[in-house]
């Protein structure tokens, strides 16, 4: 139960945070493409709340960070007199967590002038990081005695390789306005994908067909969700394999559904391949009433 809990928290704070990133970068675009560049951090409006979203990151990462190390003290009972797979992996987690902890401070005192980092410079730290999750998740994936977990944490890594992916080409080229939205979906696919882990491994009702939970195992090590026939293995590897498309597809809708919202909120159009706002009432009355004036002085 412990174990389903951490994973809707932790997906709740990486959707949250794609969500937040994305809206804030597609309202920063459309309101001057010319000018645009990619930020790590966008502050509320509210002086007395500036740091929030920093504030919020920071508690969620330690957290985490405290997960991990936890895990890493728990016993799998299958298993004497040698030490649990999971403790390594756990405590691989916690180091890059921990990372991610830093870079997150090394921002908020950035952003007080305490510490100055340029943008590009956080966004290429970010891509290392991020590929590091990548390694990290890989190797879980490649010792793990579940084949339920490991294309779990398998699909997990991609997600963050693209993530470094996308996060070097914005410390290349912050201007990227396509990098920056790239960035927010890996995010929001990244936290789905952590809900949906937390469904497929510990709720009875989403766990495939042929698969089954050990009892006598602490949830989230090594071996607690396991299919014991191959076809079920098999097939449990399809259903998560086209559950991982599905939330692709809902990642790619909420990109598009934001773009249109955040649009139709700041009143933009697309004219000739720009984006212009569109004009008020008191501009177009402005603009009719001086036209009549012309015309007017033309007939006299």
């Amino acid at each position: 139960m412990a174990a389903l809990v951490y994973e809707i928290f932790s997906s709740s704070a990486l959707l949250s945070l794609g969500l937040y990133h994305l809206i804030s970068t597609t309202r920063n675009y459309l309101k001057s493409p010319q000018s645009y560049s990619a930020k790590p951090f966008h502050p509320f409006n509210h002086h007395r709340l500036k740091h929030l979203q920093l504030y919020l990151l920071l508690f969620c990462l330690l957290i985490a960070f405290l997960h991990q190390l936890l895990i890493s003290s728990d016993s799998d009972p299958l298993l004497k007199g040698h030490t649990p797979v999971h403790r390594f992996t756990s405590l691989q987690s916690a180091a890059v967590l921990f990372l991610f902890l830093l870079l997150s401070l090394s921002l908020l005192l950035s952003d007080s002038d305490l510490l100055p980092l340029p943008s590009d410079l956080f966004f290429a730290i970010a891509s290392a990081l991020f590929f590091l999750h990548y390694s990290v998740s890989s190797s879980s994936a490649s010792v793990q005695t579940s084949l339920l977990q490991a294309k779990c944490d398998s699909l997990s890594a991609r997600i963050s390789a693209l993530a470094s992916l996308v996060s070097l080409l914005l410390a290349c080229r912050p201007t990227l306005f396509v990098a920056d939205v790239a960035l927010s979906a890996t995010l929001c696919l990244q936290g789905l994908w952590v809900l949906q882990t937390g469904l497929s491994l510990y709720v009875d009702a989403f766990i495939p067909e042929g698969c089954h939970r050990l009892l006598d195992v602490v949830s989230g090590v090594e071996g607690s969700t396991k299919c014991e026939l191959e076809e079920s293995q098999l097939r449990a590897v399809a259903i998560l394999d086209l559950v991982f498309v599905v939330h692709v597809m809902f990642v790619v809708l909420i990109v598009m559904v934001t773009y249109a919202a955040v649009a139709k909120t700041l009143g933009i159009r697309r004219s000739l391949g720009s984006y212009q706002a569109l004009p008020t009432t008191a501009t177009t009355a402005d603009s009719n009433h001086i036209q009549m004036k012309a015309l007017a002085g033309t007939q006299a």
